[in-house]
């Protein structure tokens, strides 16, 4: 599955510079150290995690896309930050687990 694909599935993009991005498995977490030692390429990244650390992280880990569950907004300025680094950001409404759920579902 495509990153732009969760689109049509209740996510919403905040920053899509690479919606083409396959996705191939998720990675939970909120402490930015350990997702970047244990998300893996092309994972899509669950968080509640809202700072431009988590654009460097991302960067870092080469995840697909970084879904923020809950309905956590990012300001425009970390909006454009993550444009310009080509990582695509989305938003989920639901919880973290049922976030996780319809994900799995998705890329099962």
């Amino acid at each position: 599955m495509k990153v732009k694909d969760l689109l049509e599935h209740g996510f919403e993009a905040l920053s899509l510079p690479d919606g083409d991005r396959e996705i191939d498995g998720a990675y939970i977490g909120d402490l930015l150290s350990w997702v970047m030692g244990r998300a893996q390429m092309d994972n899509a990244w669950i968080t509640i995690m809202t700072n431009v650390n988590v654009i460097a992280v991302a960067s870092l880990a080469d995840t697909s896309c970084v879904i923020l569950a809950e309905g956590v907004d990012m300001s425009d300025e970390l909006v454009s930050t993550a444009e310009a680094k080509d990582v695509n950001i989305l938003r989920s409404n639901d919880p973290t687990y049922e976030t996780a759920i319809k994900l799995s579902g998705l890329i099962a």
